[in-house]
């Protein structure tokens, strides 16, 4: 993870250092990291597909999803909002199991329960190149 990059933090450092947590387990695509941060009703959405609805359907989607690269790095560039609903603004560097590196600007909306886990995410960005033969 890139934090260096960070113009606008609007975080408690409390949820921030949580939040880079999040983003760790993210970038080592530790699924089971992961869904310890997901509340049971979670849902996600990437785009104008539909929403991916409840924590192991999440999970499932996104272990197979993680397995299509090699590796994800997240370049921080802004974070706005609550300690509840924040926006990342990111560069999100992807590798290809062929080596190719694709670079995908991004958006994450992420709203967590009064649990303080997440129970909902919204991601905008184009993958296309991603997945490009």
């Amino acid at each position: 993870m890139i934090t260096s990059n960070l113009r606008i933090n609007q975080l408690s450092d409390d949820a921030y250092q949580s939040y880079l947590r999040y983003l760790e387990v993210l970038d080592d695509k530790d699924i089971d990291a992961y869904a310890a941060f997901l509340a049971d009703d979670v849902s996600i959405q990437f785009g104008n597909a539909p929403a991916v609805e409840g924590k192991a359907a999440v999970v499932e989607m996104l272990g197979g999803y993680w397995q299509s690269f090699k590796s994800i790095e997240h370049d921080l560039t802004n974070i706005y909002g609550t300690d509840r609903s924040y926006v990342l603004e990111a560069l999100n560097h992807y590798e290809r199991h062929d080596g190719k590196k694709v670079t995908v600007r991004a958006v994450a909306f992420t709203d967590k329960d009064e649990d303080g886990l997440v129970s909902s995410i919204r991601v905008f960005g184009d993958t296309s190149a991603l997945f490009e033969a």
